[in-house]
């Protein structure tokens, strides 16, 4: 596929300028971003970095969708927090943790967001996924 990724890591809010910075030297042509509490917090300064830098975005949550980000796919969170409060729950009641079922994500959803993609201009051809998505921000 001829792609090179270049991995800018950062430990804490206090790195994420410097972060920004280099990815901006990178002259990348895309931005991949992970979804943690550092970006999460911090993901509308993210996604207004990529559209400044004429990037396509793509996000694990869609909140950073809503934030201003172009793409995301990952679980869908407010179905993983009812699991993860299901679990809360059943171990305040008494049941040990070890003998909890490992729950995995069942709900995924894919989320664009159309003011992005026209801020990136008529290069960024997003019909063939507007189909598939789950939710649409315009």
């Amino acid at each position: 596929m001829d792609v090179e990724p270049i991995y800018v890591p950062f430990f804490g809010a206090h790195e994420l300028e410097g972060a920004l910075a280099s990815a901006a030297g990178a002259r990348a042509d895309a931005l991949l971003v992970f979804p943690e509490p550092v970006t999460m917090v911090n993901r509308a300064r993210i996604a207004q970095f990529a559209v400044t830098q004429r990037l396509p975005s793509m996000f694990g949550w869609s909140e950073y969708c809503e934030a201003g980000g172009l793409l995301s796919y990952g679980a869908n969170q407010r179905t993983s927090y009812f699991w993860l409060a299901n679990y809360a729950d059943k171990i305040l009641r008494g049941e040990r943790p070890a003998d909890l079922p490992v729950v995995h994500p069942d709900k995924f959803e894919l989320a664009v967001n159309l003011k992005t993609a026209k801020l990136l201009g008529e290069e960024l051809d997003i019909s063939s996924i507007l189909f598939r998505a789950n939710k649409v921000i315009e």
